[in-house]
């Protein structure tokens, strides 16, 4: 039977035992025990809780006759750390939170569901917690927490692993409807939240914890929460942890290799699909812009899992999910004036630029809304990348056509009702030459005056592109300065190779 792409998988253990396939980033576990408290941040569908799911599985001594089962055949498991299955793992996934404009209610959700974590762990080792009384109701997990680090201490029992997934879910929720007040009282003070951060901080103090990994997106709530945990190691823009999220080059030829001889697909057609992928899912630099790119896993996997599926290339190359990051432009930027600007500011220089203190130094909120800090904000959210010290750009086609959408969106662009008779004959007879004026007349001249008197040839192509993408992706795929030997194509329609323009491969110069 053939493995599995594990799109959507973010159980390590349920990866394995589906026999999907694997990309080995558990040489990572070694590094990060050099750290204490690591904080590593990464866009969204970028693989944390993939790699949550696998620090808990390494730790766990509940799990220790699985061992050879789950991580034989990886790089920790031929070089094993002496901590493997040591632990008792106490994790944490913030993102089941919900929230409500009632703060009293959210804390009630916190505690609910956090104390409910805790509880669930007198029945994950009954032998260590076997008299250990349960909690009442009403308990917040601050004393809960508190309660059983100081039972297990008593009773000389393993340290505990904590791993917080989605750190910054909840209260990132906040921010996005507007709730401006309410982050306010859940990071300050003598909040709930940070309550329960102390409470982490006073365990790792006494030793009963021996560690703490926290994953999230963003680093507004870890910085605004410094005085609660300030025992904090960040790693999100360390160069030795570039790559632990993401896939590099080299990974995704080994797993091309695999797919292709797995499922049996003629090797014409790699460089094609390669390609595409490159083109798509590749481009992230957080760290370094001059070493080699990030792939974002997740959506590399959401290609290959259709790809796998049905030996062709998929219609639609963007995840539907990845569009509801565009929420927090619209917050970010406040107004519709600024998000304008901003968004047609970078489809016509593909690039902006950054001042590379504000990516290191600590900032809160009322910072992170700034005009200035809009580029570190999207680099966080995965929306920019770094060109080189002085830029950040957007990282690949498949953000470019999501910025374009907005830019449509923004400017009440229609490109869903005019546009049908002019594809068609395209199809029926291809002629760029037709297609571009039909684009100038239609699209083109829905633009205000202010917008067309500064737009140029980046946002002409660029525009071009996603409205051709609306309408012909069944057929084609596209490159956006794609580099060759003597220089770069502008724009490329590439034939898909399993339909009527297989082996095309127009260029346009713009």
């Amino acid at each position: 039977m053939n493995r599995r792409v594990p799109y959507g998988i973010m159980n390590f253990a349920e990866l394995i035992d589906k026999n999907s396939y694997f990309v080995d980033k558990t040489r990572y576990i070694e590094k990060l025990e050099k750290y204490q408290n690591p904080v590593f941040l990464r866009p969204r569908r970028f693989g944390k809780s993939l790699f949550c799911s696998m620090l808990q599985y390494y730790y766990d001594l509940k799990e220790a006759s699985r061992f050879h089962e789950l991580f034989g055949n990886t790089w920790i498991g031929k070089n094993p750390t002496g901590t493997h299955n040591q632990y008792l793992v106490l994790k944490f996934d913030f993102s089941v939170i919900p929230v409500s404009e009632d703060i009293i209610k959210t804390e009630s959700a916190f505690n609910r569901i956090c104390v409910g974590r805790i509880s669930q762990l007198k029945y994950a080792y009954p032998e260590l917690m076997h008299d250990f009384q349960d909690f009442s109701p009403d308990t917040d997990v601050s004393t809960a927490l508190s309660l059983w680090l100081g039972y297990l201490q008593k009773s000389d029992a393993p340290q505990v692993y904590v791993i917080i997934d989605e750190y910054d879910n909840f209260v990132n929720q906040f921010i996005t409807s507007h709730q401006d007040h309410l982050y306010q009282e859940v990071t300050s003070g003598d909040s709930f939240l940070r309550t329960f951060f102390k409470t982490l901080k006073e365990g790792r103090q006494t030793g009963i914890i021996a560690n703490i990994f926290i994953t999230g997106v963003l680093p507004i709530t870890i910085d605004d929460l410094t005085s609660s945990y300030n025992i904090a190691s960040f790693l999100t823009l360390d160069s030795s942890f570039e790559s632990m999220l993401g896939f590099t080059q080299e990974e995704v030829n080994g797993l091309l290799d695999l797919i292709f001889e797995d499922y049996q697909i003629d090797p014409i057609i790699r460089p094609e699909i390669q390609e595409i992928i490159k083109t798509q899912y590749n481009g992230y630099h957080f760290v370094d812009p001059d070493s080699d790119a990030i792939y974002n896993s997740t959506m590399l996997m959401y290609f290959l899992q259709d790809f796998c599926d049905k030996k062709k290339i998929p219609k639609q190359l963007t995840d539907l999910n990845l569009r509801t990051d565009l929420s927090w432009v619209k917050r970010i930027t406040s107004s519709t004036e600024n998000a304008q600007n901003i968004v047609s500011e970078l489809l016509q220089t593909e690039s902006i630029p950054y001042d590379e203190e504000y990516l290191v130094s600590k900032f809160n909120r009322s910072q992170f809304f700034d005009k200035h800090y809009y580029p570190v904000s999207f680099f966080y959210l995965g929306m920019l990348t770094k060109k080189d010290q002085f830029l950040l750009k957007l990282p690949n086609v498949n953000m470019q056509k999501i910025f374009a959408e907005y830019f449509n969106e923004l400017y009440n662009i229609d490109v869903s009702t005019r546009y049908a008779s002019m594809m068609q004959s395209f199809l029926d007879n291809p002629d760029l030459t037709r297609l571009f004026a039909d684009y100038w007349q239609l699209y083109v001249g829905q633009l205000p005056e202010a917008v067309f008197t500064r737009v140029n040839e980046n946002f002409y192509r660029t525009t071009f592109y996603e409205l051709c993408s609306r309408y012909l992706s069944t057929w084609f795929t596209w490159n956006l300065e794609r580099s060759y030997p003597k220089g770069r194509s502008d724009l490329e329609f590439v034939g898909k190779y399993h339909e009527r323009f297989a082996g095309i491969r127009w260029i346009i110069e713009f």
